[in-house]
């Protein structure tokens, strides 16, 4: 795991020069195209599971980057909990991708991971200046992440296996403006040396 910082004062414990983010996989997905964004989720799901588990063996934190959804009156964990409980569309994503009790989470009111939420803290904190970011959907809260991300100079990797729009080819769009005008790394989570990242 991680090297504790001698120095919490209510900060982040972990010290990483990267970081996972997972974005809006807790997701009941009880909208219009929920179903169509499910089928394609679910595979990368799988592969942001395996992602994670060799994060962890490598020490890289996971930090949960989620959208409240209007449910303004909840935290994270009763996100958590709705998208379990409740029989909603997304109950598959939340199984396969179910946070663990030490990751991190950051609940957002908009698109972008960074707009008004405590996510440049935490990841002052943690040290990280390369980000790998992972979730749903693709064209449209990974892209504004990730386009925040580019414009405060972090490095970042979108794995193309590891994020879901409601058609594959939004996806492969998003997926493509990132690399070019974000110069985001998305080549598929299998390639990525997470301790070559670690030590760079």
């Amino acid at each position: 795991m991680p090297q504790k910082s001698s120095d919490l004062h209510g900060s982040a414990p972990d010290e990483s020069p990267v970081a996972l983010l997972l974005i809006d996989v807790i997701n009941d997905l009880e909208f219009d195209a929920g179903e169509d964004l499910l089928a394609h989720a679910l595979p990368a799901a799988e592969r942001i599971r395996e992602l994670k588990a060799r994060a962890r063996e490598a020490g890289v934190p996971a930090v949960y980057v989620n959208d409240n959804f209007g449910r303004w009156q909840s935290d994270f964990q009763a996100l958590v909990d709705h998208c379990l409980e409740d029989g909603v569309t997304g109950r598959p994503l939340a199984e396969l991708l179910q946070p663990e009790e030490d990751d991190y989470f950051i609940v957002k009111p908009k698109h972008s991971g960074f707009y008004s939420t405590t996510l440049d803290l935490l990841l002052e904190h943690l040290g990280a200046r390369t980000l790998i970011l992972t979730g749903f959907a693709g064209n449209i809260c990974v892209l504004f992440t990730a386009n925040d991300a580019y414009l405060r100079d972090y490095r970042v990797l979108v794995p193309s296996d590891c994020t879901a729009s409601n058609t594959p080819e939004a996806n492969d769009q998003a997926l493509e403006l990132m690399r070019t005008v974000l110069k985001a790394d998305i080549a598929p989570s299998a390639e990525i040396d997470l301790g070559t990242l670690m030590h760079e």
